[in-house]
């Protein structure tokens, strides 16, 4: 996702341009694996540069946090971020680096690129433990069986000597329970 932005940094303040993107995108470098992303980008010219703002919608895929199935789920990004350029567009001399982080460059070639801006937005978009299903029963801790596909024949778990006493307090508070609705 890259903008030639050299017509519109010697343009006024105010001046904007707007596309439409629809192209694959490869959220981690690492993985082969690429999504394809599609929204409107908005390219503001400011004061310092240019101000990219770009609502992204896109489909995610990942592996269920309980039993471990395919799951996918609609990813929307939204990005806004700030732009210096790194020559000055009439003059071609060499600018100093903003002081300030988090601020990204737009290139010698007047390039801006907003793959990393988007990995970013990526990255925060999603969702900590992914689930096939909100009531996924998982995995059977001893045996491995998909509990969703049904029950395995693991015998249940001992409970912990330590936990014995408060397990004894739930059954005598539950006899308790029962005793009173009946009255």
């Amino acid at each position: 996702m890259q903008f030639n932005v050299s017509q519109l940094l010697r343009e006024p303040i105010g001046s904007r341009r707007v596309y439409q993107v629809d192209e694959p995108f490869q959220p981690d470098p690492a993985a082969a694996q690429s999504v394809r992303l599609s929204g409107p980008v908005e390219l503001l010219r400011i004061d310092r540069g240019v101000l990219a703002r770009a609502e992204f919608v896109s489909q995610g895929a990942a592996e269920c946090a309980r039993c471990l199935r395919p799951v996918s789920f609609p990813v929307a990004l939204a990005i806004e971020d700030e732009f210096v350029p790194s020559v000055d567009p009439v003059t071609g001399a060499a600018l100093p680096a903003p002081d300030e982080p988090g601020v990204f460059s737009i290139d010698a070639q007047h390039i801006l690129d907003l793959t990393e801006p988007v990995r970013q937005a990526w990255q925060l978009a999603q969702p900590m433990a992914p689930l096939c299903r909100e009531d996924c029963p998982g995995l059977c801790p001893q045996c491995g069986a998909d509990r969703a596909t049904g029950a395995c024949t693991c015998p249940t778990e001992p409970v912990d000597a330590r936990w014995a006493a408060l397990a004894g307090l739930r059954q005598r508070n539950g006899a308790t329970n029962e005793t009173a609705k009946e009255e």
